[in-house]
């Protein structure tokens, strides 16, 4: 009985083996589906020669507008994101005092001013020039000093007269004496009124100095105004250049230190990109290449600039140099802090292998470019390195041969191995 029961175990256990290979062979590799593939040929083109670097742009012009003078900020009339106008208001603060000390000064200005004009007046002071002969007192020394020699002239032809009569015997010796008396008076007169006369000249020109003096104070007040208005004005705080407002950090009731930002302004009409490039590309570089560039804000779009400066000095410990390209940005397009892959063109040509865009398959999972090409019905799995997009076409640096035919649809159903059906 235990000899059936055995014999019935084992052949239970053959025909359950025999049901499993049966299930084996339902799901063989030869009953998998194809996937259906559109294709296209890996074609070479002629193309510029280049080289590819990546880089950030930068504003053209960066101010961080600090203010000339501390105060409290009274009103902020721009906002994060303006564009201001050179000249244009940003900031202004508290100006009541400078206010105040300017009136002072001006007030000063004007009394000193009164007092060199009179000054000027009392010595005949008339366009900028001095003439003592039009100083009052010095004119009258002068007709006093003129009226004493006519008279010291008369008294001695007079007196001649009479030495001339005296000889001959026609009047007395007594009448001489006295006319020479008379001259004698007469030239003390002179002198005495020439002594007169000098005196007033010098104290004119004394005066004349004086008036050079107060011109002098006038000046002092003049600058104290000036650096009084200079104040006020420091007050105002102005952009310096055209240009958008990208960080504004204070605000009205704030006290500003000389060391304090105002306001951040970038002008970004023309902007810069600082490539780093390997020191094996120095001889390739030249100022004036033709610049394309990528960013990803626009995918699609090129953005063209120019090689503005190379910098001459390599990096001792990168190994690299910096290329400067300048980009036009009438639109705004571009912003300064931008990510950017950019082409510089180099004179003449080389081949370049290209596939559609819809043949590349970017992983996620292993940051790579894929593509698939299909032979004999199959589709093998290729790791490429992508280029510049032309148009609908992306290049391949390596990983693919001119000719062979790649999948454009359906890669994300493809494996390597996969057999496939073209459309």
């Amino acid at each position: 009985m235990n000899r059936y029961a055995l014999l019935l175990i084992t052949l239970c256990a053959l025909s359950a083996a025999c049901g499993k290979k049966e299930t084996v062979q339902a799901v063989s590799p030869d009953a998998v589906k194809a996937v259906p593939v559109s294709t296209a040929a890996v074609v070479t083109q002629h193309v510029a020669a280049s080289f590819e670097e990546t880089g950030t742009f930068e504003a053209d012009e960066l101010s961080e507008v600090a203010p000339p003078v501390a105060g409290r900020v009274i009103a902020t009339p721009v906002n994060v994101g303006a564009f201001v106008k050179q000249g244009q208001v940003i900031c202004e603060l508290d100006h009541r005092d400078a206010q105040l000390r300017l009136d002072q000064a001006r007030a000063q200005l004007a009394q000193a001013t009164a007092a060199v004009r009179q000054a000027q007046s009392r010595i005949g002071w008339s366009s900028g020039t001095f003439d003592p002969n039009k100083v009052p007192e010095v004119a009258a020394a002068r007709a006093n000093l003129q009226s004493a020699e006519a008279q010291a002239k008369l008294a001695a032809a007079d007196a001649q007269r009479y030495a001339n009569l005296v000889a001959s015997g026609d009047v007395s010796k007594s009448a001489y004496e006295k006319a020479k008396t008379q001259q004698e008076t007469a030239e003390a007169q002179v002198n005495s009124a020439r002594q007169q006369f000098e005196a007033a000249v010098n104290t004119a020109r004394q005066s004349s100095e004086m008036v050079s003096g107060s011109q002098s104070s006038l000046e002092s007040v003049q600058a104290q105004v000036a650096q009084a208005e200079k104040a006020v004005a420091d007050t105002t705080i102005r952009a310096p250049f055209d240009g958008y407002i990208t960080a504004r950090p204070v605000a009205p009731g704030e006290y500003v230190a000389l060391t304090n930002k105002i306001a951040t302004i970038v002008r970004i009409g023309t902007l810069k990109l600082q490539l780093q490039t390997p020191e094996q590309r120095a001889s390739m570089a030249h100022v004036g290449d033709k610049v394309l560039a990528r960013v990803a804000a626009y995918p699609d779009r090129d953005f063209e600039g120019t090689v503005s400066a190379v910098n001459q000095s390599v990096d001792p410990n990168s190994r690299i140099f910096l290329l400067e390209a300048r980009f036009k940005n009438p639109n705004a397009a571009l912003k300064p802090g931008m990510f950017a892959t950019a082409r510089v063109l180099q004179p003449g040509g080389v081949d370049a292998t290209f596939v559609p865009r819809a043949a590349v398959l970017r992983d996620k999972t292993t940051d790579s470019n894929q593509t698939f090409v299909i032979e004999n019905g199959k589709a093998h799995l290729r790791v490429v390195q992508v280029g510049e997009v032309t148009g609908d076409l992306t290049r391949i640096a390596n990983g693919l041969n001119s000719g062979e035919i790649v999948a454009t649809s359906n890669l994300n159903e493809l494996y390597d191995g996969a057999p496939v059906t073209k459309r």
